[in-house]
């Protein structure tokens, strides 16, 4: 981290000398992505001069027109010089920028024009959030290795060797953490990127060769249940004291193909004591962090109801977007604003949503550069009394699972019931990303190995006891290659995790979910009244009745309640069955099913024939043989 730890440098009082669009400090923005279109378009109205490094036509300045802008790389010392020559305080809208130059900005100045204009001074332009802090969190190792010492909780993690040593230091993590672990690499990557799953020792020399030769490190394996987010607004004052950090309300992330897909507010299936911990651990996060801003803090929620911090932004973030249209008083970009320059009031803010539910989807370019039309067209065309609808483009050229946009549905009821209005949209968004898979399997292979699928198929069972009888339809679904999910939740010894299973499969691109169960078998029951997805029950024999008892109490369902029952123990007529549901969307499925029926026809008649030509004698004692 070198000396990103130091004592806080005291900041310089603005120096007035370009002159203003307005009596507010200008603020210097580096990068023009959506963040800083949606950072200038909360500026705006508020009288705020934003003057933006990056490209010409770059999403922020084509909502923000201003001569005090600058064309060029965000990442170019000189050009980054010329920005803060021009700007009282300067801002990041992505974190992978050259700390180096901004704390010499910061501390030792930037040549401006003398107020008579026949010499130069120098002028020290604060950076917020400081540049400590975004080299803290460039390195993610180091990240999380500071914040493990200020006592909060991280998973477990290890530096990797390099070099010629690289292997044996793999090995040495497999021994000492167990598989699977996370290879991760500690700069320069973000949305998941840059991460390899361990599986075993077979995955090291390929993870190795295919990460690269950059810093790599380590981390123990967390089972989490679901992935959660808080927004964190930090003030200080002029000289570098910290004074405040306000946290708005957690919020449930889901993140596919390693990017942030959905968001939804609050988060389905936590209690109240889980979303306060979720607050409280992010705050401390931010309060052990350097200058003014608001930051994302990403955590994982465990089976346990453990929170471990996952990763910071510093800086407004897609988890935060719903705030535009839920917390309109002060949404994160207002946030973002108000604090850098200092301008929250005494009595505290607001953070509070005006509504008691909220969603955000993620327009990402799919196969074609008009895949999403029709999701947005869908979006603008859906009017529902329980829910408004926000369409938010970015003016971006699609590019596959490029972020384009985002919707936000937000309403006046449950958040379960909000995702159950706006499911047509859900669907279509994950249709498209379906279509985005497809398209891509004939691209070339990834730097890193790919993230697991998003299941169309979920099997869970009630015991472990149940993966003999369930592996049989396990192996029908990959004969198939069908995308799915294994998982153990049982209807009575775990009943809410059962039903956060059901509400994240609901919201997911899962589209059948296959539950097998022995004894009183309520686990098909209890998942088929969770869900508006098709269930499909296993009855499982146990050692008692020979599993009749398991196949009535799946059959015999009340009304209103459908639950499709197998014969006991015949997981493969689960998996087929779940195929065919399938093939009524997917063609590719329907026709796999047709080609798998006719090798089975096939069979029948082959046997026939030997059976004709050989005699039934000859033909037992050939099965006999087998």
């Amino acid at each position: 981290m070198g000396n990103c730890l130091n004592p806080p440098v005291p900041a310089v009082k603005f120096i007035k000398i370009y002159p203003k669009m307005s009596n507010k400090p200008v603020i210097g923005l580096l990068g023009g992505g959506q963040l800083g279109r949606m950072l200038c378009e909360a500026a705006g109205p508020l009288g705020i001069t934003v003057a933006i490094l990056d490209e010409e036509n770059s999403p922020a300045k084509q909502a923000n027109h201003n001569p005090l802008h600058i064309t060029g790389s965000f990442k170019d010392p000189e050009k980054i010089k010329q920005l803060a020559a021009k700007c009282d305080v300067l801002t990041v809208e992505i974190e992978h920028v050259e700390t180096g130059i901004l704390e010499e900005i910061a501390t030792k100045g930037v040549e401006v024009p003398s107020p008579d204009g026949n010499s130069t001074v120098l002028k020290k332009v604060p950076v917020h959030p400081s540049w400590k802090t975004i080299r803290l969190i460039q390195d993610k190792y180091q990240q999380k290795e500071y914040f493990a010492k200020q006592g909060i909780p991280v998973a477990e993690q290890v530096a990797i060797a390099e070099g010629s040593e690289r292997l044996s230091s793999l090995r040495a993590v497999g021994d000492k953490f167990g598989y699977p672990f996370m290879l991760k690499g500690a700069k320069g990557s973000y949305d998941g990127r840059g991460n390899y799953k361990i599986d075993g020792p077979a995955d090291l020399e390929t993870a190795s060769k295919q990460m690269g030769d950059q810093p790599l490190y380590a981390e123990k394996w967390v089972p989490f249940e679901m992935e959660l987010a808080v927004m964190v607004m930090r003030t200080e004052d002029d000289d570098g004291n910290f004074k405040a950090v306000h946290p708005y309300p957690v919020v449930e992330t889901i993140h596919e193909d390693s990017i942030c897909t959905k968001v939804f507010y609050p988060p389905r299936k936590v209690s109240d004591g889980i979303k306060k911990e979720a607050q409280k651990i992010a705050s401390d996060v931010i309060a052990s962090l350097w200058g003014r801003g608001v930051f994302a803090v990403e955590m994982f929620l465990t089976k346990d109801d453990r929170i471990l911090v996952n990763e910071v932004a510093p800086r407004p973030h897609n988890s935060g977007h719903y705030t535009i249209e839920a917390v309109p008083q002060m949404s994160q970009y207002k946030a973002q604003l108000y604090s850098i320059l200092d301008m929250v009031p005494s009595k505290g803010i607001c953070l509070r949503p005006r509504v008691p539910s909220a969603i955000m989807l993620n327009i990402l370019g799919g196969a074609k550069g008009e895949s999403h039309d029709r999701f947005v067209k869908l979006a603008e065309s859906s009017s529902d009394e329980f829910a408004d609808i926000y369409v938010h483009l970015y003016g971006k050229v699609s590019k596959t699972s490029r972020k384009i946009g985002h919707i936000t549905a937000t309403g006046f009821s449950s958040v379960d019931q909000l995702a159950n209005t706006v499911s047509p949209l859900i669907q279509c968004m994950d249709e498209i990303r379906l279509e985005r898979i497809g398209s891509s399997e004939s691209a070339p292979k990834p730097a890193v190995s790919p993230p697991p699928q998003t299941p169309l198929v979920a099997v869970t069972m009630g015991s472990d006891s149940d993966m003999g009888v369930m592996s049989a339809g396990i192996k029908i679904l990959e004969e198939f290659a069908v995308p799915y999910v294994v998982r153990i939740t049982s209807a009575h010894r775990t009943p809410h995790l059962m039903m956060r299973f059901a509400a994240e499969m609901s919201a997911s691109t899962c589209k059948v979910i296959i539950a097998g169960a022995g004894g009183a078998a309520h686990l098909p029951g209890m998942l088929a009244s969770e869900t508006h997805l098709p269930v499909i029950g296993v009855p499982v024999k146990a050692s008692q009745l020979d599993g009749l008892d398991s196949l009535l109490s799946i059959v015999q369902m009340p009304r209103g309640i459908p639950c499709a029952t197998m014969g006991i123990n015949n997981s493969t007529n689960a998996a087929l069955e779940a195929i065919r549901i399938l093939g009524v969307a997917y063609p590719e499925y329907s026709e796999r099913m047709k080609a798998y029926q006719a090798k089975m026809a096939d069979e029948v008649y082959a046997k026939d024939e030997k059976l004709g030509e050989i005699g039934w004698a000859r033909y037992l004692e050939g099965m006999q043989k087998k």
